[in-house]
């Protein structure tokens, strides 16, 4: 009898062990789109405060059956543009879409170390981001523009030379002022910066605007997106836009070039699933849910 114990629990034991490396369950995905339908749901990064674009939904719940990790938020806890592209591309995938909100700055270094599957946070395409990071179709396209305080006397763009302004640090925003290389071509850049401007950089340029209006006095005005000042003078924010746009972006889906899963085929997949949006209107809907516009078409 003790030798066929000794013999079951051997078994037994291999079993288990078979069992925790995979001997006895399904194959492990060797690719990201695998994994990603495998367990049920997408992990998508983007910003909770860059309205209109994303931003927390104060008044949604979190349902009881989501299969999004507890530290990730669901689709009824966000709301914007973005995340309603962001969920159509979780429903072409068939899963469920769920919300990471690292800091910008980690989102456009790369090296995710598989924190998150893909960014859908109005990323623009540029020639340095395109070294670490691989992109979708853009999505839509929006004009990049400075805004100042409501009361400021400034009426053009050279009002502001020697001034403080403000960006998000690690933005396109941030690039300009600074005159570095945007990464895109020339015939997108419709303005240089205000000479010997100095830059104030917070972590997203959206706290610029509520810094303004919460009565901060360092800068004078901050540059984001269009649709973002827009949606700060409804907001009732004491800002107005200075000029016409600096610039203008393609904005897509953003991909970690250090994946250790293979992200080819997700890839492929959400740019199908864009293209469609495209297609049948529902992204032009959504723009102008979100924009009071059509933000989807490519600048001519």
């Amino acid at each position: 009898m003790k030798k066929l114990f000794v013999s079951v629990s051997l078994i037994a034991a291999t079993a288990l062990i078979l069992t925790a490396c995979g001997g006895g369950g399904p194959a492990a995905a060797d690719n990201l789109l695998d994994a990603i339908k495998g367990r049920g749901y997408v992990l998508v990064s983007t910003d909770p405060n860059y309205e209109p674009q994303s931003f927390l939904n104060t008044s949604g719940s979190r349902p009881g059956d989501t299969k999004c990790p507890a530290d990730a938020l669901t689709t009824a806890e966000m709301q914007g543009f973005d995340v309603d592209v962001a969920k159509a591309v979780g429903e072409a995938l068939g899963v469920e879409t769920c919300f990471a909100t690292p800091s910008w700055d980690l989102i456009t270094a790369g090296n995710w170390v598989d924190k998150w599957d893909l960014s859908v946070g109005s990323m623009t395409i540029t020639t340095d981001r395109q070294k670490i990071l691989d992109f979708s179709v853009p999505y839509y396209y929006t004009p990049a523009v400075i805004a100042v305080g409501s009361d400021a006397t400034f009426t053009s763009l050279d009002d502001l030379a020697g001034q403080a302004v403000c960006a998000g640090a690690a933005t396109t925003y941030e690039t300009w002022l600074t005159g570095g290389d945007l990464g895109f071509p020339a015939t997108s850049i419709y303005a240089q910066p205000p000479a010997d401007v100095q830059v104030v950089s917070l972590e997203t340029d959206q706290e610029c605007a509520q810094a303004i209006a919460a009565g901060r006095t360092d800068f004078v005005g901050y540059v984001t997106s269009q649709t973002v000042v827009n949606a700060n003078i409804a907001a009732g924010l004491p800002v107005k836009q200075l000029g016409s746009s600096v610039y203008s972006e393609d904005l897509a889906a953003a991909f970690d070039k250090s994946s250790t899963l293979d992200t080819t085929s997700l890839r492929a997949e959400v740019d199908k699933a864009i293209t469609a949006m495209h297609g049948d209107g529902r992204l032009t809907d959504l723009s102008t849910n979100w924009f009071g516009e059509d933000l989807t078409q490519a600048p001519k």
